[in-house]
């Protein structure tokens, strides 16, 4: 990934809030029965890497209440501002690059993170690093090869429309180093890296209203991307938008895998 590429879904656009937003929605029901299972409670300390938004670091935060700690990093925090007071700190950190912000957490958890980010086996040892005996890791990131369509059921010219720019999405990901096949590899990587108890579940939306948020926001964020590199014009992103509003379309996300284990 070139420097000069950028995060293609940069925290700082307009756009990103909607995303994280609808996030939330599809993928926080999700999140949290696993933590829950986890047992996350009472004074816990707990890692959340690339937060991003603030709907997970706030359920963490009640969880591991006054007498816990929740450190809550990204390489941008410009939308955690609200979540900034005890037992949350929030911290501008590269998984990737910079050391762990602590040690000892009883939890690290990581969604939709190391799928994005180069240097992957640096990030997860760091995180496992990170951990003490017995703690927990949960990381969930999507598999867009796995499924990656917009619109499993192609069978008109909105829907074909609508997988034409999805597959322009991915290719622009690829460009910036992502890894679409990663989420699929993670309870192997896990057990590889010596946790124990590694178990993985899939969870893959299709047809809500977050499906929609989530398709407009994304691809009005990176709308001019998608016409430089010749993948649509304006008239065909004008065409799309106008369809996922219409409501008229079965719109899916990739399938995002959950996968955890127990550090030795």
């Amino acid at each position: 990934m070139s420097e000069s590429d950028g995060y293609l879904l940069d925290n700082r656009q307009a756009e990103a809030e909607e995303r994280f937003d609808a996030f939330t929605a599809l993928f926080d029901p999700t999140t949290f029965r696993h933590l829950e299972g986890l047992g996350v409670g009472s004074g816990w300390r707990c890692w959340e890497v690339g937060a991003g938004g603030t709907s997970v670091v706030s359920w963490l935060a009640g969880k591991v209440g006054p007498g816990g700690e929740v450190v809550a990093t990204d390489i941008d925090t410009s939308l955690l501002a609200t979540a900034a007071h005890p037992p949350v700190s929030v911290r501008v950190h590269d998984v990737a690059a910079e050391e762990p912000p602590g040690e000892g957490f009883d939890l690290v958890h990581a969604r939709l993170v190391l799928v994005h980010v180069p240097d992957r086996e640096r990030a997860l040892r760091s995180m496992i690093d990170a951990l003490r005996p017995g703690g927990v890791l949960l990381v969930e990131d999507a598999d867009p090869a796995l499924q990656p369509l917009t619109c499993p059921d192609e069978h008109g010219p909105e829907e074909e429309l609508a997988n034409r720019l999805r597959r322009g999405f991915r290719r622009l990901l690829a460009d910036r180093g992502a890894d679409l096949s990663y989420g699929r590899r993670l309870p192997r990587l896990l057990r590889e890296a010596g946790m124990d108890d590694v178990r993985a579940d899939v969870y893959f939306p299709l047809t809500s209203p977050a499906c929609a948020a989530l398709e407009s926001a994304t691809v009005r964020q990176i709308r001019d991307r998608l016409v430089a590199a010749e993948i649509a014009t304006d008239e065909d992103i004008d065409r799309h938008l106008a369809n996922v509003a219409a409501g008229g379309m079965d719109l899916a996300t990739a399938p995002m895998i959950s996968a955890w284990g127990r550090k030795p």
